[in-house]
């Protein structure tokens, strides 16, 4: 990954760290809607949050991994990062028994991209299949099998590894989990579908167990949480990978017992031409912020389930688990401070709630500023799991490990997004931004710089006052766009 090109120091790449969540639920300044965490956890008698430090007296044995991944779930959708009309207990419980960061970031600001980023530790214009953004359920492009991946890599260093729920990298029968390193599939291909009947854009049904179709009408979430508790309260005899991958909160916008929508919908997706029957799930016409509160709410249960199954399994203690969503939020979803949704490059497209839970190795009730963004995963995990990347195919993402365990200083380096013509580039608390998009019509076609501690709603161009900083940080983008590959001609 490319080098910050200008020394700066810890306390600035990080920010102001509070001790409490009023400091740290947007982190990069306070706003109002930041104190809300705060509120609610003095209301209910819970301990604030304190700044992070490394617990460096604890050891552990590799950890199991549970990587929990939402679809389109926007930064604020929980109550422990500024919901104020969702209630998600249980991922808020889960924050509060490990780390909350602030400041995490999605590979991309769309689903197979990010997927991809995951998957591989790469930014996804490294590889074919990333430059689909995102890939269609008709495409005959994915993963390629060949390309070492996250679960891979961890099999062949002694895990077992399994994936439940959504792929979206890719469709049989080139493409798979199972042909990519997980040892088990359950789950869908496709970039969405409809939570009852499980068929997708293109009329076709979606629910996979390894490469065989299985019929099961229920609601798709609590299937996924169903499926998850079997395998995590499952004897292993060895530590183990679960890429658990929700739908929600993706559209269509269809809660549990939301089945005379759903059958509407499933009626249009059978008879209307393919042309048409394409954008029924998006259903524009449907959908409601209540219905899209139940989803993630009902996605919230589904964690809980979860994880009280791997309580039960004794293995909690030494479990990694990590929350995050593939990209920013759409209609529905909410935001504040941020601007922009899914597909764009502003933060609202690529901040996502991002919570770390390790009993044995991270102390609870715990906030960092530090930016992370999806490839670091790939790199943290491979590095607790004692395995290496590929040498051909070294990783973009930067391990955390040092930051985590051994009380180290934070990573200082660029992350980087590319998606289309829009650029972006964070650099400690400065971003470069550039787009040509009309959903961004204050600085279109013009290169941007934003102080993200001042001003997270990206607002006030400061590229007049920091000529210097803007064309570094241009300049940076640049580099690291020279070495992907370039977007097929229209």
């Amino acid at each position: 990954m490319a080098r910050s090109r200008r020394g700066i120091s810890r306390r600035s790449f990080t920010g102001a760290v509070g001790s409490g969540a009023a400091a740290a639920a947007v982190g990069v300044g306070v706003s109002a809607s930041s104190a809300q965490p705060a509120q609610a956890a003095q209301a209910s008698g819970e301990r604030k949050e304190r700044a992070f430090a490394a617990a460096t007296h604890r050891s552990s044995k590799r950890p199991n991994i549970l990587f929990i991944l939402a679809d389109d779930l926007g930064y604020a959708d929980l109550s422990c990062f500024g919901a104020r009309h969702i209630r998600t207990p249980n991922l808020d419980r889960l924050a509060a028994q490990g780390l909350r960061f602030t400041d995490g970031y999605a590979g991309s600001s769309s689903c197979s991209p990010t997927r991809l980023s995951l998957y591989t530790g790469r930014y996804p214009g490294r590889i074919r299949a990333g430059l689909e953004e995102p890939i269609e359920d008709t495409d005959k492009t994915g993963l390629d099998p060949t390309h070492p991946t996250l679960a891979s890599l961890l099999r062949d260093a002694g895990y077992t590894t399994a994936m439940i729920g959504k792929w979206h990298c890719g469709v049989l029968p080139d493409y798979a989990p199972t042909k990519s390193g997980w040892q088990e599939f359950f789950g869908n291909f496709g970039g969405s579908l409809e939570y009852y009947s499980k068929l997708t854009t293109n009329g076709s049904y979606d629910l996979y167990e390894g490469e065989t179709t299985v019929k099961d009408l229920r609601y798709y979430t609590n299937i996924l949480a169903e499926r998850a508790c079997d395998f995590v309260q499952r004897k292993h005899d060895r530590p183990w990978l679960l890429n658990l991958n929700f739908t929600a909160a993706h559209w269509p916008f269809i809660a549990e017992g939301d089945r005379e929508e759903a059958a509407r919908l499933e009626k249009l997706v059978r008879e209307l031409p393919p042309s048409k029957a394409r954008l029924t799930l998006a259903h524009l016409d449907g959908g409601s912020l209540d219905t899209y509160r139940k989803m993630v709410e009902g996605m919230d249960r589904a964690v809980g389930q979860v994880l009280r199954a791997l309580d039960r399994s004794g293995r909690a203690r030494d479990t990694m688990v990590v929350f995050s969503s593939d990209n920013g939020g759409e209609r529905f979803s909410y935001s504040w401070p941020f601007a922009g949704i899914k597909g764009t490059l502003q933060e609202g497209g690529i901040r996502v709630p991002n919570i770390l839970r390790w009993p044995a190795r991270i102390n609870s009730h715990q906030v960092t500023h530090v930016p992370v963004f999806t490839p670091d995963w790939t790199a943290t995990l491979l590095e607790v799991a004692g395995a290496r990347p590929a040498p051909d195919t070294p990783l973009d993402g930067t391990s955390l490990v040092g930051y985590l365990l051994r009380g180290d200083a934070a990573p200082q380096r660029d992350l980087f997004w590319r998606k289309g013509t829009e650029r972006a580039l964070r650099r400690g608390q400065w971003k470069y931004h550039y787009s040509v998009t009309p959903k961004i019509p204050l600085n279109k076609g013009k290169d941007v710089l934003f102080d993200l501690r001042a001003d997270p709603s990206e607002c006030a161009d400061k590229s007049a006052q920091e000529p210097a900083l803007l064309a570094d940080l241009k300049a940076a983008w640049e580099s690291i766009d020279a070495t992907l590959l370039p977007y097929p001609a229209p």
